[in-house]
């Protein structure tokens, strides 16, 4: 059997991964809600206008990558945005071929603004919203695996069950907006950073794949906010440093290879544009500071009362136990705190959004170790019932009771 349909045969799709599945798609069941209820906004039309050009044709604005100026708050953003539009206007422009001159969506000259596509493309709004929908499930399976892995199916259960009733990750995947996809290279680059550091104590043919990938997540981390492939490329060499015992010498010339490779991705997304891409050093869209007002902001919103709940019980247990204090848990503690007490000066960015996959990975871990203890059935009841708490303050904050 060659190795490609050895790895496929390998996986499975048992009981775990069906709760999983279920799960993702609630979370999903929840965003497709709210896409209902919403309308096309000013944003909309930005992100689509400037997404479409980024595919389509380049700015007509001499000096500038698109209508909309030089982007350097998440040009993953716009194209994301962008690609299911331009894809569904090509494929319309095909049916047209068969379709009679008066039924035709792209009636003269070939071209399509974005107002007139408002009309002549069926789900617009939610095409724009699907690339970010998509990205929310995929950090939900990177939380899951991750969680998974280190403490067993329980661990996993309750930081996806947490995650797929977080109004802020719901509300985050719901618009076109860069921070979800940040959270996904910033928790992804720092994961894949361990997992390359695991990698170098076996052959160093195992090496190369995973400092490609470690540099494809680097540049999505850097592509949805630039600030953000600092704080990755920083956290996962420490992160590295602490692994990889032998071979620590090597970590700093591997992360620095990554993020490299990523800065030549990012070039890649503004068409190798030196004017477009400069523009993002030149302005202020890295620029960072620390303020406890995200944190604070975030544990006071009746919405997150489950996850508050669960963060308070974790931080004690894990204060308290001494068995709880290992890499696997203080990863993920350190990681959600420094996050969560990052704010962005120079572009709209919420970095304390970032922290929740680790602050969730963090709370499954420690809950995991409670549900190994004597006290076994207390500690499932008790975990229940703090996700059934999150289930409803979810529910009453996305009906708008919250």
């Amino acid at each position: 059997m060659t190795h490609r349909f050895g790895i496929l045969r390998r996986f499975r799709f048992n009981h775990p991964q069906r709760i999983a599945a279920v799960l993702l798609a609630l979370f999903l069941v929840q965003g497709f809600v709210l896409v209902s209820r919403q309308t096309l906004s000013d944003r909309d039309y930005q992100y689509a206008r400037c997404g479409r050009e980024m595919w389509e044709k380049p700015s007509p604005l001499a000096g500038y990558f698109t209508t909309c100026g030089n982007i350097h708050d998440g040009v993953l953003a716009y194209r994301l945005a962008g690609l299911p539009l331009t894809l569904n206007l090509l494929a319309e422009r095909g049916l047209d071929l068969f379709r009679k001159p008066e039924d035709r969506v792209v009636q003269t000259g070939g071209e399509l603004n974005t107002w007139e596509l408002r009309h002549q493309l069926r789900h617009v709004l939610l095409l724009l919203r699907l690339p970010f929908l998509g990205a929310g499930c995929i950090l939900g399976g990177c939380l899951w695996w991750v969680t998974r892995r280190l403490y067993g199916n329980w661990g996993g259960y309750t930081a996806l069950a947490l995650y797929c009733f977080c109004p802020a990750m719901i509300r985050a995947c719901v618009s076109p907006d860069p921070d979800v996809l940040a959270a996904l290279g910033v928790y992804g680059g720092i994961y894949t950073s361990i997992g390359v550091a695991h990698a170098m104590q076996g052959p160093r043919r195992k090496w190369r794949p995973r400092i490609i990938l470690l540099t494809l997540v680097f540049a999505v981390a850097a592509a949805a906010h630039i600030a953000a492939l600092p704080v990755t490329a920083l956290a996962g060499l420490l992160a590295m440093l602490w692994v990889a015992e032998g071979h620590r010498s090597q970590a700093l010339p591997i992360v620095l290879t990554a993020a490299a490779g990523a800065l030549v991705l990012v070039f890649a997304c503004y068409n190798f544009s030196p004017d477009a891409f400069s523009y993002v050093f030149r302005s202020a869209a890295g620029f960072l500071w620390v303020s406890p007002d995200p944190a604070r902001r975030f544990f006071s919103n009746p919405a997150n009362a489950g996850i508050a709940c669960a963060a308070i019980a974790s931080v004690v247990l894990y204060l308290a136990v001494r068995k709880s204090r290992y890499f696997g848990n203080t990863t993920p503690l350190l990681c959600a705190a420094g996050l969560m007490a990052l704010v962005m000066t120079g572009v709209p960015g919420q970095p304390w959004l970032w922290a929740q996959p680790f602050l969730l990975t963090f709370i499954g871990g420690i809950f995991a170790d409670a549900y190994e203890t004597p006290r076994r059935g207390m500690a499932i009841s008790a975990g229940a019932a703090i996700v059934a708490l999150q289930v409803v303050a979810c529910g009453l904050n996305l009906a708008g009771r919250v």
